[in-house]
């Protein structure tokens, strides 16, 4: 391509070295259809059409095309609009060191990071004490939880396929607005609510004579701030929704080809650590006293189960970052600097189907709601994106399956507080998730893979999590002496009741379960269930005695200052040495699994139409809400709820949580699951593989719009021509 010989076409200038050459016809070399006029292309993605003109007349070879007075000179298609960074006429020089694809990246993964934090990091952890100040029902919260998804699942195809033609920026502006919007409204239950009140302390020691507590079941007026934080989470949904749909086909459009999959890891892995800086962010602010913006403080500490942290305010602080990201992503153009010359580099990879049509060449085709149908039929008709979306949905059920209850699962197979678990669980799934991100997509970009390749490395990745995840038959432990359920107190009582001569005269409650370890390593339900009638609160962990449950193995003196004990607070700590084991081996599983997420993503946006990119995506996030992030936790908790072995009953008798689980049946029956949901992973994989047919190296499908003519260009292999022929 000379600038003495013709006017430039940008779309023949390759946009990196490392770029594939690409290939174009000369004009005598151009089959046309009647009463059309077909520019040269090099790709089969779907491109906007030139402004209309009249037809050309045909020419001649090695001649020099007439220049119209409406295109005067070289320019990109009309389809990327490149700009300066600014807002109109204002353009300041210090923003277009910004205007490039990694200043788009560096504020995506803000705005994704800052979605993690309150969506799957600050909501999370907020929920038990959600429940506690408002008084509702865990089958409540759970609805709270799930709005979130349910608003992203209704918006994702339309944001996705109308967002596709629009200015992608001021959509990720519009969902920094939205996520900042939603975590305010989350947040105003704590403004509107009153001042909390501590109830008056429970007596966890045998008492011979204690208060009867009524059955109550009228729900609490404080219950009806439910519709404020499902509002909160419809409207964090929404801005969810073009944040992994627009936002990462904005990215796919900005960089090269090899490129992409390690940006678009990048971006992933932010999301992925939000989630881990909001707990930790949560937690630290949950020893906060609830009203402390009120000017209130307690009299008891955090040991106290009265005691309510400040929840909201990390709420607030995103609230102020998602907004203050809002005038960064309003000043980025439509298209970054150098897109059309990037887009001209590409080879399209697009699965080629027979029965997909390909009839839809009107520029206005995309723009009205008419047009949706064909256009989700155009993309369901597409085998090898059908097959890789079912693929991501089966591996997502496992990852937000074990993301809810790895800390339930490692606390009652190893013994450990809930709190030390929730820590280890993160410890081990953030981490790993956002590695796995980056080093799939940091392979797929290091060597370059093609679409096929690329499908290939995720079903090696998958196999290797599928042969991981046997762990769990073998870094499991058996369950620790229970009084009352796997274990006799003191040869008195039976199995599966609690109470027992030693402690019929106690009035313990079933719904109050504060676990203590007895000198004789069996573990009891309370102190009140072991007997015991006194207590010193000031050691750590709490010590009690004088418990007529526990077998005294040695005569043990009622003083504090006593070196023995009959109970202290907490479980008893395990004999079971498989906890490094299960953490090492699973940490590389979760390693593998989300190594085959960027692949995945990036295969998706190759195998199917360009312009359909973003409908793409949004179809797949739909799907794998609907099919995995909802049902699978509901999946994993029914399955869970299947071992347990010791119920939490109420004074009304409505059964609650579950206390106490079979180890050994709970780890069978999640293998059982991952290997189900991993097998079906690995089929769709591999089918998508099977079917996939790249296209021809000699065809090429190029839409146009004028007269409504599709066109098959023949391409020949001489590159050097294209300078010649303009």
């Amino acid at each position: 391509m000379k600038g003495a010989e013709g006017i430039e076409n940008p779309a023949f200038v390759p946009s990196t070295p490392d770029t594939p050459r690409r290939v174009s016809a000369s004009p005598s070399q151009v089959e046309v259809s009647a009463l059309s006029s077909v520019p040269q292309r090099e790709d089969c993605q779907l491109r906007e059409p030139r402004e209309p003109q009249k037809p050309p007349e045909p020419p001649l070879p090695a001649a020099t095309p007439p220049v119209s007075p409406e295109q005067p000179g070289p320019r990109p298609p009309s389809e990327f609009e490149e700009g300066p960074c600014g807002w109109r006429n204002f353009q300041p020089p210090c923003l277009q060191r910004c205007n490039t694809p990694r200043g788009f990246l560096l504020h995506y993964c803000l705005l994704a990071l800052t979605q993690g934090i309150v969506v799957n990091g600050l909501v999370n952890i907020s929920i038990s004490t959600i429940e506690k100040r408002y008084e509702m029902k865990s089958s409540l919260t759970g609805l709270i939880s799930s709005s979130y998804d349910i608003s992203f699942c209704l918006l994702s195809l339309f944001v996705s396929f109308f967002g596709e033609r629009g200015h992608k920026p001021r959509w990720l502006a519009f969902a920094s607005f939205m996520i900042g919007l939603g975590a305010l409204v989350f947040s105003l239950p704590q403004f509107f609510s009153g001042e909390y009140q501590l109830g008056s302390i429970f007596e966890d020691t045998c008492l011979i004579t204690r208060n009867s507590t009524s059955c109550t079941s009228s729900a609490s007026p404080l219950s009806n701030y439910l519709y404020v934080f499902i509002l909160g989470q419809l409207l964090l949904g929404t801005g969810g929704t073009p944040l992994y749909t627009l936002g990462t086909a904005f990215i796919d459009d900005s960089v090269p080809t090899h490129k992409s999959s390690l940006y678009i890891g990048i971006g992933y892995a932010m999301s992925v650590l939000g989630p881990a800086v909001g707990y930790v962010l949560g937690g630290q602010l949950l020893t906060m006293y609830i009203d402390v913006a009120m000017g209130q403080s307690a009299d008891v500490t955090e040991d106290d189960p009265r005691w309510l942290g400040a929840w909201w305010i990390g709420f607030l602080i995103c609230w102020i970052f998602a907004w203050s990201l809002i005038i960064p992503f309003s000043c980025f153009p439509k298209h970054l600097p150098g897109t059309a010359k990037i887009q001209a580099g590409k080879t399209c990879q697009a699965h080629q189907n027979k029965s997909i049509s390909l009839q839809h060449s009107d520029e206005n085709f995309g723009k009205s709601i008419k047009d949706f149908p064909a256009a989700l039929k155009n993309l369901v008709k597409n085998t090898v994106f059908v097959c890789l979306v079912l693929s991501t949905s089966s591996e997502a059920l496992i990852t937000t399956g074990f993301a809810t209850f790895l800390p339930k699962f490692i606390e009652n197979q190893f013994g450990l507080s809930s709190s030390f678990a929730a820590t280890l669980g993160g410890a081990v799934l953030i981490p790993g998730a956002a590695l796995g991100q980056i080093l799939g997509g940091f392979l797929v970009s290091k060597f370059k893979m093609t679409c096929k390749n690329t499908m290939k490395f995720a079903l090696f990745s998958s196999g290797v999590a599928f042969m991981l995840s046997f762990v769990f038959l073998y870094a499991n432990c058996e369950n620790e002496p229970f009084a009352g359920v796997s274990e006799l107190y003191n040869g008195t009582g039976e199995l599966g009741n609690l109470t027992a001569p030693c402690n019929a005269n106690c009035n313990c409650l079933r719904s109050y379960y504060y676990p203590v370890c007895g000198g004789d390593r069996v573990q009891y339900f309370s102190p009140c269930f072991a007997g015991c009638l006194n207590s010193v609160s000031k050691t750590k962990p709490k010590i009690y005695y004088n418990c007529s449950c526990i077998e005294r193995k040695a005569e043990i003196t009622s003083t504090a200052e006593s070196f023995g004990f009959e109970a202290k607070a907490g479980k008893c700590e395990t004999r079971c040495a498989n906890l490094p084991i299960f953490l090492g081996i699973f940490f590389v599983t979760i390693i593998f699994t989300f190594m085959a997420g960027t692949p995945i993503t990036v295969s998706i946006l190759r195998c199917v139409n360009h312009r359909q990119r973003s409908l793409a995506l949004g179809i797949q996030f739909m799907l794998l809400r609907v099919l995995g992030t909802i049902p699978g936790p509901i999946i994993f908790g029914v399955t869970i709820d299947s071992t347990c072995m010791l119920w939490d009953i109420n004074e009304c008798g409505t059964k609650g949580a579950c206390w106490i689980y079979d180890n050994i049946k709970m780890a069978h029956m999640l293998v059982a699951i991952t290997v189900t949901c991993k097998i079906i992973t690995i089929f769709f994989n591999g089918f998508a593989i099977f079917l996939y047919t790249p296209p021809s190296s000699g065809t090429d499908v190029s839409f146009q719009n004028q007269n409504g003519v599709v066109t098959t260009v023949s391409v020949q292999q001489d590159f050097n021509k294209v300078g010649k022929e303009g």
